[in-house]
């Protein structure tokens, strides 16, 4: 089975980090004894530019969770419907060859699903399975495809698609001015990703169209579920995010590494690539410290973060397809594809070029 394709869609508007920065400062200045603050950490946030799905002036008319979210189905459903056929297009795979559709985010809720509300849209077929995904928050990109890949592997004859929107913007709470939001609103970007699994059986595998899966590993860490995450409430989505976050990861992702790597007969010498999730500075910082990374060995990531900000679910996604377009592996190498989030828990995914 095989990672044969992404596609990315990204909302119209793009801003540079300080115009959203003085947007909110202006907007919440009257709220903060030090307005400056949100300028500051926005500045350490390591993001040049970020979409936004409405202009930056519109966001004060959102002023409930009902409006926030009706435009999250609106424009998720848009955006998603562009990364399938952009994944989908460069795999040369047909909708109506998809035996199951993924769906992974948190930024908003619906029901029906954005999937089943993209089957109306695309010729998806009508027994096609459909698995949405509430809740992994960044570590669903790497889970996702970790499911998709179990379900080709069950049904090497068919294809999964993975996809993810995340439309971050529409979470910002205009009542919360801690430094946890603070961040939040700095750090994470509007945008959607779709991936293309192959089952080994299938034509596109044949041809060896992008890297295997070889295996994968979720590990969940005790009694962590206060580190990151969403606090539902009556204005929508509250953030919480520990400064604890790089700790966790730099205490951990070494020996999860080391045992899934010892476990397909590996050592950290083998892996070529880390296709990381681009979860921030300290994140990635942590990531290359706990693993002794040289300088450079994430640069994908460090890149993906410039330019459209931490993607949740879909910011690994986004550096899988920098990967597949423009850093693919040699023959025969292995890189590790992974993510961390709420529970707090990671997704491992071994591939082979």
């Amino acid at each position: 089975m095989r990672i044969a394709s992404v596609g990315t869609a990204y909302p119209s508007h793009r801003y540079a980090q300080p115009i959203i920065a003085e947007a909110l400062r202006e907007r919440w200045q009257h709220k903060m004894e030090e307005p400056r603050l949100l300028t500051r950490l926005f500045a350490n946030c390591g993001v040049d530019f970020r979409h936004t799905v409405f202009p930056i002036e519109h966001y004060p008319s959102l002023d409930c969770f009902e409006k926030t979210n009706n435009e999250w189905i609106k424009a998720a459903v848009d955006l998603g419907q562009q990364a399938i056929c952009r994944a989908l297009d460069h795999a040369g795979v047909e909708p109506q060859e998809i035996g199951a559709i993924f769906f992974a985010s948190v930024t908003g809720i619906a029901s029906p699903t954005i999937d089943a509300r993209l089957i109306n849209r695309l010729p998806f077929p009508v027994n096609i399975k459909r698995t949405p995904i509430f809740g992994l928050g960044c570590v669903a990109g790497a889970a996702g495809i970790s499911r998709a890949s179990d379900y080709v592997r069950a049904f090497p004859k068919q294809y999964a698609l993975l996809l993810s929107v995340e439309l971050c913007s529409l979470t910002w709470q205009d009542d919360d001015q801690s430094i946890a939001n603070l961040i939040s609103c700095g750090l994470f970007g509007d945008g959607a990703a779709a991936v293309v699994i192959a089952g080994a059986e299938t034509e596109v595998a044949k041809r060896g169209m992008g890297p295997r899966v070889l295996d994968t590993r979720s590990t969940f860490y005790r009694n962590t579920e206060k580190v990151m995450g969403w606090d539902i409430v009556n204005t929508g989505f509250r953030i919480v995010l520990s400064p604890d976050v790089p700790k966790v990861v730099e205490e951990n992702l070494l020996g999860n590494v080391e045992g899934f790597l010892a476990d397909n007969n590996l050592k950290r010498e083998d892996i070529s690539t880390y296709i990381f999730h681009s979860g921030g500075p300290k994140v990635l910082e942590a990531m290359q410290k706990s693993l002794s990374l040289p300088e450079g060995a994430l640069a994908p990531s460090w890149k993906s973060l410039r330019e459209v900000g931490n993607l949740s679910a879909a910011s690994v996604l986004a550096v899988m397809e920098s990967y597949l377009k423009e850093h693919p592996g040699e023959p025969g190498t292995y890189s590790i594809l992974a993510a961390m989030g709420p529970a707090f828990c990671s997704e491992l995914v071994l591939l082979q070029w």
